[in-house]
């Protein structure tokens, strides 16, 4: 690392650092989709379908 200039190895932090904030923001958006996806699994068919009527019963009276 020695035989680099110092810009060069402040440019490849800024690298690295950018590098992680990516991973970071990858993750962050694996944990929202995967607690997304928990919570519509959590409803049982019944339950969807009784949303769906009341949705549909909500549109169809205005």
């Amino acid at each position: 690392m020695e035989d680099y200039p110092m810009r060069m190895r402040q440019r490849m932090r800024w690298w690295k650092v950018l590098g992680l904030a990516g991973l970071a923001g990858v993750a962050a958006t694996g944990v929202v989709v995967a607690r997304a996806e928990r919570r519509r699994r959590a409803y049982t068919p019944e339950e969807i379908r009784d949303r769906l009527r009341e949705r549909h019963a909500k549109t169809s009276s205005s």
